[in-house]
């Protein structure tokens, strides 16, 4: 781990500008449009384009990986003066690079509006929250109506008491809606999903582990591990639908994973959970990876 750190700290440092000075002069191009011409659209191109402007000593350039999507169009003309790329030689590089810094703003503004969503606490006092757990019920459980607001009838589907507003503290309204997201699109999923998790030995909260994967899908999101499943999956800015179908993704293979394993109690739930989170992120270093419940109907 320490040669690797060190190897890193040398190249960085040394190596990798006499590289790039004498790649440019054998192919007559900078690392920007050898990137941009050689590797595939998505990940592979935007992740190798991100880590190069982040590493650039040029201001101008550093600077473009956090630039909003109403800066792009400037910065990339800025980007090609420095560089002294023309643009009539270059438009393909110029449309290249274009997507690469929409996906890259993109992905730190698909962060801050999940965040913000995380923020906003449930509130019983909201109709709209209130409008939204009902949907959540009405979609889950749609030929039983609820007695009352509050009901133990809530623990049928996975909350652990009589109000489950108070479930929603880690999580916001953002787990909330991912759970109607989830019920809404994938309605015949959750409903096989909900049935699993009333199994007599293997059983599982439905709500409270739906709320547990909001979670694990807003850490992999906030660390920058979802980059390559985003860079491959949405082709210019992604939105937070592409987040919730992502969260799709984790609860439905989740699910398979927990009846996979035949854990021996839920108390061991901890332990399970960070086996699935690890099997998640190590998929997510594959520059190719697409993690949505959509692509893996298609497979």
């Amino acid at each position: 781990m320490m040669l690797a750190s060190l190897w890193a700290c040398v190249y960085s440092r040394f190596l990798r500008g006499w590289l790039k000075w004498a790649l440019r002069l054998l192919t007559g191009r900078c690392e920007l449009q050898r990137i941009c011409g050689g590797a595939r659209a998505g990940a592979r191109r935007t992740s190798g384009i991100e880590h190069s402007l982040e590493l650039s000593k040029n201001k101008v350039l550093r600077n473009a990986v956090y630039v909003g999507e109403d800066e792009v169009e400037k910065c990339v003309a800025d980007v090609m003066k420095e560089k002294k790329i023309t643009e009539q030689k270059n438009k393909e590089f110029k449309t290249n690079l274009q997507v690469c810094l929409l996906q890259i703003s993109g992905y730190k503004q698909l962060y801050l509006d999940v965040e913000n969503l995380r923020k906003v606490p449930y509130d019983s006092d909201n109709e709209e929250h209130e409008e939204k757990l009902i949907k959540l019920w009405n979609l889950l459980m749609p030929h039983e109506n609820l007695k009352a607001r509050i009901t133990k009838q809530w623990c049928n589907i996975g909350f652990q008491g009589d109000d489950p507003k108070t479930d929603f503290r880690g999580m916001g309204l953002l787990g909330l809606v991912n759970l109607v997201y989830f019920s809404k699109h994938y309605t015949s999923e959750a409903h096989q999903i909900l049935s699993h998790s009333n199994h007599p030995k293997l059983g599982y909260s439905y709500a409270i582990v739906g709320i547990n994967l909001t979670e694990m899908a807003y850490s992999l999101l906030k660390s920058g591990a979802l980059k390559s499943h985003f860079y491959n999956a949405v082709p210019g800015l992604p939105n937070i639908e592409h987040f919730h179908q992502f969260y799709c993704y984790l609860v439905y293979e989740f699910d398979k994973f927990w009846f996979e394993e035949e854990p021996e109690s839920i108390m061991h739930f901890n332990h399970y959970r960070e086996k699935f989170h690890e099997r998640v992120k190590a998929l997510l270093l594959d520059y190719d990876i697409v993690l949505t419940l959509q692509n893996r109907r298609g497979q």
